[in-house]
């Protein structure tokens, strides 16, 4: 428990210290930037830190479903192998839904990066 505990304070560390705002913050800082400009490039660093994160979960969620869909459709072909034409084609339409989301997240991302 405590080992867990450890390993994912150590991550939240690690990408807290990895994050694009420190960065956006110091390129303000010297520039000598009043408040206007600490303001945009804070606003800029965090969008950007929403995009990344988002484009983490969405592959991390499209990574779990395309594994849990496919050892599924593995069990259920290997318990009946009759059944093979039946699964199949539903789970290459589920797997393609999984990967449009994905995209979309990718998408978005983008038009955040825009934004910055």
């Amino acid at each position: 428990m405590v080992r867990r505990l450890f390993s994912a304070s150590a991550i939240i560390a690690i990408a807290i210290l990895a994050s694009p705002v420190f960065a956006m913050a110091q390129a303000a800082a010297a520039t000598g930037g009043g408040s206007g400009g600490s303001g945009l490039a804070l606003r800029a660093g965090l969008i950007g830190l929403a995009a990344n994160i988002g484009i983490g979960i969405a592959a991390l969620g499209g990574g779990l479903g395309q594994g849990r869909l496919a050892a599924a459709a593995m069990e259920s072909i290997g318990r009946n192998p009759n059944s093979y034409g039946q699964i199949f084609v539903p789970m290459i339409v589920g797997l393609a839904f999984i990967e449009a989301l994905t995209l979309y997240s990718l998408v978005i991302a983008f038009l955040l990066y825009g934004k910055m």
